[in-house]
């Protein structure tokens, strides 16, 4: 208590406690440390936490909702029963909305949204818009089913209430090859649902990758961590050498190299270990050899580095105390390896998520990935909210396999280095 008081009672050259001036020289190196680290966490929000946040958005974020240029149509539809086609109030009101988007050329944003739900109605909006312009007296219902008998379907007026808000589950219910009717949510018919499947070969697709690597590259990272120094550096060089040429330039040596008269098929031809070319390109083969070139360092150089801490001593004791060359080997060695390949695998599994080229170049149709249908959406159809919607899938369930695999090994035991 006496050297506590003491030590407040202290004071600088100053006339400052020595406390508080301690408490500010503590104060000005966190600020000092904080202002280091503000460029790269300035960084990291606009490149990464900004996009996903878009994404999400935009997943579930419709901006050409219907409701913003049917609005009368959406109110008058609110006491609708949804099962037979609705009163004339409702096509007087949908005839009213009409005129006004055909006065501000908008009839052909409608077409394009309720199109997404309904295939082909794009045209029949566009039509009827400019058909109703001319209408000014009643009756409207019949006037309308007379220009298209779309409009005397309760579906098509099922779509409109849908979207009584910017706000959809529409695109993210796509993904899932979901739809919601009158009557619910359902699955779309066999013949039209893609995405599913989309997600699950995706999937597939990675685990084998992620398999293939660990195989070839387990044994390549215990060799690396058994030689000496200075051959062990040489064969880094080579398991290195592959992140001297870009992505895409590696992907397309593949494609030369799996072609029916590519160097593979020329040498099992010559070697007579077949009469004819193999199909080796634009096949699912194709696409996982390539993809496991890629991404064998990725999963390598995490275990090679635990690998490179584990002492020898330890199996040199087993092996002194009557193990065998394998007992030593899988019940000391192996388990020290566990956070090197579990860091590789998941490094790797995670990136294969994301492949595009490589699937578009050597893969077939089969073998077209979740990224490859996001820049259909994009780049073809114009559909940033389907795009964001399978991207919004994707990572969760990404999310949701860490979690399990948090849960299973725990995220504290992964080490990359």
């Amino acid at each position: 208590m006496v050297a506590a008081t003491a030590i407040d009672n202290v004071r600088t050259t100053d006339g400052i406690p020595l406390k508080e001036k301690l408490r500010r020289v503590e104060q000005a190196r966190r600020l000092k440390a904080f202002s280091l680290v503000l460029p790269l966490l300035f960084f990291i929000l606009v490149s990464f936490v900004l996009p996903i946040l878009a994404m999400l958005w935009n997943a579930v974020y419709d901006p050409e909702a219907v409701s913003e240029e049917l609005p009368q149509t959406v109110a008058a539809l609110a006491d609708w029963d949804g099962r037979a086609t609705p009163a004339e109030p409702v096509f007087a009101a949908l005839v009213a909305d009409l005129q006004e988007a055909q006065k501000n050329k908008t009839a052909a944003l409608i077409g394009k949204r309720l199109n997404y739900e309904i295939s082909g109605i794009r045209s029949k909006v566009i039509a009827t818009a400019r058909k109703v312009e001319k209408l000014d007296t009643g009756p409207f219902r019949e006037a309308v089913i007379a220009i298209d008998a779309v409009w005397a379907e309760p579906e098509t007026w099922a779509a409109i209430r849908r979207n009584d808000s910017p706000f959809t589950s529409y695109y993210v219910l796509a993904a899932l090859d979901l739809r919601q009717g009158s009557d619910g949510i359902h699955r779309i018919s066999d013949d039209r649902a893609i995405y599913v499947a989309v997600f699950l070969r995706t999937f597939w697709i990675g685990l084998q990758v992620t398999a293939w690597t660990l195989l070839l590259g387990f044994p390549v990272a215990y060799l690396l961590a058994s030689l000496p120094a200075r051959q062990a550096n040489l064969l880094m060089i080579f398991v290195l050498l592959p992140f001297w040429t870009s992505l895409l330039v590696r992907t397309t040596a593949w494609f030369v190299l799996l072609l029916d008269s590519g160097v593979i098929n020329e040498m099992l031809q010559l070697l007579h270990f077949t009469d004819e070319p193999l199909k080796l390109i634009f096949s699912r083969f194709g696409t996982i050899v390539a993809m496991t070139h890629i991404q064998l360092p990725f999963t390598l150089l995490p275990i090679y580095s635990v690998m490179k801490t584990i002492p020898p001593s330890h199996v040199r004791a087993a092996r002194s105390l009557g193990a065998g060359p394998f007992y030593a080997f899988w019940r000391v060695y192996f388990p020290q390896t566990v956070p090197g390949i579990a860091a590789g695998c998941l490094l790797t599994f995670i990136l294969c998520l994301g492949y595009y080229i490589t699937p578009a170049l050597v893969g077939g149709p089969t073998d077209q990935m979740v990224s490859n249908f996001v820049s259909t959406a994009i780049n073809t159809e114009n559909n940033w909210g389907k795009a964001s919607a399978l991207g919004a899938i994707l990572l969760a369930v990404t999310l949701a396999l860490f979690v399990l695999y948090n849960r299973v090994i725990g995220v504290d035991k992964m080490k990359f280095g």
